[in-house]
């Protein structure tokens, strides 16, 4: 009884933060078992939530995601309402950009920044309420569990009750069967049912990675992009079903048609680059021979009719010369990614 008290960590393999522990550790009690959380610089599970005047819902997320999260990092992405004020009154650690830069932007930070602190799980949330805090511990129990490095809340799996409207969910249907055919995934069952999802949670190699990753885009087309670059280095992604209100008062919206243009622009540059021989070989091949085939025809035209189709051999010479063309690019792009892998 000669001291203060005692401290009693609860898990003896995390790193004790003893500043801290002392600061909180109650005088009114002889033991205390304060001391069982991760310092500062090595965090458990870090909830970052890109933000874009998100007052209206702002402090709601972060008061909630508070209960499963060891720190809630919100990055404010240039907005010019009060979403920084309300996010820090609710508790939250703000980094706020400038100006606007893009949701892939508040992305790349999010990943510097769990890189930087040593999160074990980086979730990643929306800012507008219309993600369900609550589904944080699920998604890291079934990470830790399965050794999963990245696991998608899904709309499209069977236990998501997540009521999509006609036209969005055939748009989201035709993005999602492009971004996995770009992937180069035909079967089913390694398909990601939800290419658009935001709420996700990544492990320790994945943030390491996407930390690095300087070829994720600004724009919406991060999320894309992001799968591009676990299918390039062989992470295991999982789906669990989530649901996602969409009756949230000022819920971030953007329009469908100019999204779907966007994201289906990325897709195709993305296998223009990454799969030339599927997206230029092939169609140049086949252009080709179809102008062969024109030409072909022309001949036979002029030698029975003694007429020379003017017409007919500038549609064969424009698919001839442009089948050829393309299919060279796509054996350069090919050499080219070839030396790059080695």
């Amino acid at each position: 009884m000669s001291v203060p008290g005692i401290l009693v960590p609860e898990d003896s393999s995390t790193p004790i933060d003893f500043k801290r522990s002392i600061a909180e550790f109650d005088s009114d009690s002889v033991v205390s078992g304060v001391v069982s959380q991760k310092a500062d610089d090595e965090l458990g599970v870090l909830a970052a939530i890109p933000a874009y005047n998100e007052e209206a819902a702002i402090a709601d997320v972060v008061s909630e995601a508070k209960q499963y999260a060891d720190l809630v990092l919100v990055i404010d992405d240039g907005s010019s309402d009060d979403t920084v004020l309300l996010a820090r009154e609710a508790g939250a650690t703000v980094i706020e950009h400038e100006e606007n830069g893009g949701y892939g932007a508040a992305l790349r930070t999010a990943f510097r920044e769990a890189d930087e602190r040593r999160a074990d799980h980086l979730v990643i949330l929306d800012g507008d309420g219309q993600h369900d805090p609550s589904d944080i511990p699920e998604t890291v129990q079934v990470q830790e569990e399965d050794g999963i490095d990245i696991v998608i809340g899904s709309r499209f799996v069977e236990s998501s009750e997540t009521e999509l409207p006609l036209y969005r969910r055939f748009g989201l249907e035709i993005v999602n069967i492009l971004t996995n055919l770009s992937m180069g995934v035909i079967r089913s069952e390694s398909r990601v049912k939800d290419t658009q999802s935001g709420f996700r949670t990544y492990n320790r190699e994945a943030i390491e990675s996407l930390s690095e990753d300087e070829e994720i885009g600004t724009g919406m087309s991060a999320s894309t992009d992001i799968l591009y670059h676990a299918h390039q280095h062989g992470y295991d992604i999982e789906e669990i079903g989530t649901t996602i209100d969409y009756d949230v008062e000022d819920a971030s919206t953007h329009n469908p048609v100019s999204h779907g243009v966007s994201l289906v622009g990325n897709i195709l540059r993305t296998v223009e680059r990454e799969r030339p021989i599927i997206a230029l070989g092939v169609p140049g091949f086949t252009s080709a021979f179809v102008g062969l085939g024109i030409g072909y025809w022309t001949f036979s035209n002029y030698i029975s009719t003694g007429s020379f189709p003017v017409g007919l051999a500038l549609i064969s010479a424009t698919f001839a010369l442009g089948g050829v063309f393309s299919c060279f690019t796509a054996i350069i792009l090919h050499s080219l990614n070839t030396y790059r892998s080695e």
